[in-house]
């Protein structure tokens, strides 16, 4: 069984950046960590193999010091690791990044073999979008399995997969043929420690890394910012609220009180939104 991870290195959210003029992330002096949700691809990736034998390849895109995140990974038992760095992909959106990330799937078909599923986070911390999964998943012609809490079952023989799926009206059980791609929620599982042997074999270990030309991407206009049509006008911190929290007396009161009083205060606030509930409702009937 071969499973590639996709992870990325990130700031640290607490620290974060933006360029005043392209309005881009500043990672220069900015201390980074493995994206939060990748890691729980990572271990259920790890779980898989641990069951079915087989490898795990971790990639990312990024920076040369994003070697140190896929060094990571190994000390927690990934088998090996793939960097593509380019000053090419700087400043990549996430169309520009799937372009990239599925062009370096295929790379590592080619070296080590086609992957039965390929993980990745739900979302990352500095983007937010959880697009990329999805994204990867249609270049590359994958079954994609988004917000995946819970793998019931693996069958390498039939070639299926089980999994519990997240939706608004409540929990998803989907059976999907390999290969597919995942992408794991948060709180899915508890990141292992990892063994002293993977520590000492991951410092001793040579991250595989690749340029633009090595993982032969095809069309580098498709990559970076010159390839990302994404344009962020403008990033700001929203201003703290002027005003504060009021209390409503509970003492003596039944619940049917409290919540005539508390319409009653919001009604207050909002003119219009009577009105508009009224009207609406009118309409319903």
């Amino acid at each position: 069984m071969h499973i590639v991870v996709c992870i990325k290195q990130v700031p640290d959210s607490a620290q974060i950046r933006v360029h005043p003029v392209t309005n881009t992330i500043m990672r220069q002096g900015v201390p980074t960590i493995i994206n939060p949700y990748d890691l729980f691809s990572l271990e259920e990736a790890l779980r898989l193999r641990d069951r079915n034998g087989g490898e795990v390849t971790c990639v990312t895109m990024g920076p040369p010091m994003a070697e140190s995140a896929l060094r990571k990974c190994m000390t927690y038992g990934a088998d090996r690791a793939v960097l593509l760095t380019d000053r090419f992909f700087a400043g990549a959106d996430t169309l520009a990044t799937t372009y990239a990330l599925a062009h370096l799937v295929t790379k590592v078909t080619e070296h080590w073999g086609a992957p039965d599923i390929v993980f990745c986070g739900k979302q990352t911390i500095d983007g937010d979008t959880a697009q990329v999964g999805p994204g990867i998943a249609k270049r590359l012609g994958l079954l994609q399995l988004t917000y995946v809490q819970k793998i019931e079952h693996c069958d390498l023989a039939a070639r299926e997969i089980v999994v519990h799926r997240r939706a608004e009206g409540g929990i998803q059980v989907l059976k999907a043929k390999l290969p597919c791609l995942v992408t794991m929620l948060e709180g899915t599982n508890d990141m292992r420690r990892g063994t002293m042997e993977d520590a000492f074999r991951a410092a001793r270990a040579e991250i595989v890394t690749w340029s633009a030309a090595q993982a032969q991407i095809p069309d580098l206009a498709f990559c970076g910012l010159k390839g990302s049509p994404t344009i962020v006008k403008k990033v700001f911190a929203p201003p703290p609220r002027a005003e504060k929290a009021f209390q409503i007396g509970v003492e003596g009161k039944t619940a049917g009180d409290i919540s005539e009083t508390l319409v009653a205060e919001i009604f207050k606030r909002q003119p219009g939104l009577e009105q508009d509930l009224t009207k609406s409702a009118g309409a319903d009937f």
